[in-house]
């Protein structure tokens, strides 16, 4: 029993200290005999595994890049939710009728909680009449015929509102007009190329920063030539939403039945992953609570050394001249050159 209980002891801090890990499901499946490979060291390599950074390794070259990233998390200025609605009924009348009393039900219990009739958009989607086969049987043979049986009407709500505390409200009020099917949520920023300026002002600082470093260093920037390119993104919520399955799925009933194990169902799960922070230099309002739009920009500056200016060469003749005397029959001497620097 003490043995047991000491076990218990042990084990209970490294399960409050894992916790904090979360619910999502390990890549790899941990067995005995993995517990026991050279791959995880034993319990150790289990549960404080000893992950090794490495560190790149740096090549100098001659040109010089400047690589600046800059992220701004902005919360939504508005928000639409979208939700799909379909109305049976066996009358274009009273199928128009149905969905009207759905849609004015919600509309006024929205009212109550602060969003305007003109904050609702409806978008009809199809009105088209539904047709059951009727099987019509004779003596010696058998027929299928379409006939009339009803009107389906759908559409689609958009609903706008500015607070995302609102949104609970909203789920809640299209539940009970039995509206479930949500299609999406859109997220909308305001003025967003003052978010851009901010951006640019932020990487204008860093590679501001970065030149007096390599000027410290003893490059003058003023000798290189330079190339460059930027861009810019924006990254909504919809696209960084991941799913997981709890690691454990063993039901608790197999201790009270006292027999086999029952495994019970897996529920996927949802979370909010947005983009890291390790790959960029600055990032504009980091502390998130709520899902946000991610804007960010990039900038890089390749700088060359340029060529050393190259002196004329100048080519130095010696120009020769030769001489000859020509001497008359009178005794009279003519001196005359001779051009051999043809």
């Amino acid at each position: 029993m003490k043995t047991i209980l000491l076990k218990c002891i042990l084990i209970f801090p490294i399960l409050l200290l894992a916790q904090h890990k979360g619910n999502y499901k390990q890549q790899e499946t941990i067995s005995r005999q993995n517990i026991t490979s050279a791959k995880y060291l034993g319990n150790a390599g289990v549960y404080n595994p000893n992950n090794r950074l490495g560190f790149k390794n740096l090549r100098p070259n001659a040109a010089i890049t400047i690589d600046v990233k800059a992220l701004c998390n902005v919360k939504a200025t508005s928000y639409t939710a979208v939700f799909n609605i379909s109305q049976i009924g066996a009358t274009a009348e009273e199928t128009h009728q149905l969905m009207k009393t759905r849609i004015d039900n919600v509309k006024k219990e929205l009212l109550l909680a602060g969003i305007s009739k003109d904050n609702l958009v409806i978008d009809v989607i199809s009105f088209v009449p539904v047709y059951e086969i009727e099987v019509v049987k004779k003596i010696f043979s058998k027929k299928y015929n379409e006939i009339p049986k009803g009107f389906q009407l759908q559409q689609n709500i958009h609903i706008q509102f500015t607070k995302t505390n609102q949104f609970e409200k909203i789920l809640a009020t299209c539940a009970k007009n039995e509206i479930y099917n949500l299609v999406k949520v859109d997220y909308f920023i305001k003025d967003i190329h003052l978010v851009y300026k901010k951006l640019q002002d932020a990487l204008l600082k860093q590679v501001a920063e970065k030149k007096a470093y390599y000027k410290v260093l003893g490059f003058d920037l003023s000798t290189y030539n330079v190339m460059m390119a930027d861009d810019k993104y924006c990254y909504f919520p919809k696209n960084f939403y991941k799913n997981y399955q709890a690691f454990n799925s063993v039901s608790f009933d197999a201790i009270k039945k006292e027999k086999g194990v029952t495994t019970a169902k897996k529920l996927t799960s949802y979370y909010y992953q947005p983009l890291t922070y390790e790959n960029y230099d600055v990032v504009i309002n980091p502390s998130i609570l709520e899902p946000v739009v991610q804007v960010g920009m990039d900038l890089k500056l390749q700088y060359n050394l340029k060529p050393k200016e190259q002196k004329p060469i100048v080519k130095t003749e010696i120009k020769t001249v030769h001489k000859y005397y020509v001497i008359a029959p009178d005794g009279s001497i003519d001196i005359k050159e001779l051009n051999t620097n043809k």
